[in-house]
């Protein structure tokens, strides 16, 4: 599918990460994991900023009381954007030193589901869990090296979980109760060889969208597992996508360039951007966190 994708700001990003759609401020939020940036974007203005962040920096989700929770290589903090504070909320028991967090999501219940990797990306000491008011315990598959996700679908009855270097997504069934049995949704590397499945998100029709790392696009599942389109986006290394604007129906993109040479970079200097196009489907409202 062909769809008109420009960027929308020159973040210069390592790793870019965790873009997500603010209703209440109007804002996307994202990351620089490896610079240790919270970026937020007006897409209405253009006006932008990032926030120092005292670790590297996963993810960040709006939460109760005007805050958002962020994961951090040592734990969960909450971020206050009227001040540009960090505090440290817990650690993530049993975590190894050489694990840092890597993208998250709420469920319909304001639950965070999130995951954990080995920051140089060797040892499979990943695994996933969930933050339900204030305790953390795991949830969903382990013994991973690059987790991402999860992603949850709009009714909240599905979670979806990617294994990156193994180049499959996975699917359980969700309710209040808990998660269930996880199950294979898509092998990717069978469509994408060379590619690897980054950032996961659902859309209001239960359509999974991915971001290809070492892909240059952005591709698009049925609720069946099959797929159904692939976005370019004039960047290689692809990681997350998420649904914004007053109607939901803008697609907003993170990229990265750490593991790119100077003559990648000539190739695409647009890399490290986000991007943005018209999404074909749109979103739906994200829950915010919550903390207690």
């Amino acid at each position: 599918m062909k769809l008109p994708v420009k960027a929308v700001l020159a973040a210069d990003s390592l790793l870019g990460e965790g873009v997500l759609w603010d209703a209440e401020r109007r804002v996307v939020w994202f990351v620089d994991i490896k610079r240790r940036r919270l970026w937020h974007f007006d897409p209405a203005t253009g006006s932008n900023r990032f926030a120092e962040a005292p670790e590297q920096i996963g993810w960040a989700i709006p939460a109760e009381g005007g805050l958002l929770l962020c994961g951090l290589k040592d734990g969960l903090y909450t971020f206050d954007p009227e001040s540009d504070r960090f505090i440290k909320l817990c650690e993530v028991p049993g975590e190894p030193a050489g694990n840092r967090l890597n993208d998250a999501c709420t469920d319909p219940w304001g639950r965070v589901w999130f995951g954990s990797m080995d920051d140089a990306e060797g040892k499979a000491s990943g695994r996933f869990y969930v933050f339900d008011r204030g305790t953390i315990r795991a949830a969903g598959p382990s013994g991973i090296s690059i987790t991402n996700g999860p992603a949850v679908n709009i009714d909240g009855s599905r979670i979806y979980f990617t294994d990156t270097v193994a180049q499959k997504i996975f699917v359980a069934d969700l309710s209040e109760a808990g998660v269930g049995e996880v199950r294979l949704f898509a092998d990717t590397g069978a469509l994408f060889p060379t590619a690897y499945p980054d950032g996961p998100v659902v859309d209001a029709m239960d359509h999974v969208w991915t971001g290809l790392y070492h892909g240059s696009c952005v591709a698009r599942f049925t609720p069946e597992g099959k797929l159904d389109c692939t976005i370019a986006i004039p960047a290689r290394d692809i990681t997350k996508m998420a649904f914004g604007g007053p109607d939901l129906s803008t697609a907003f993109v993170t990229t990265a360039t750490k593991n790119m040479s100077a003559e990648d970079m000539a190739e695409r200097p647009l890399a490290g951007s986000l991007f943005a196009f018209p999404a074909p489907i749109s979103g739906f409202p994200q829950t915010r966190a919550r903390l207690a």
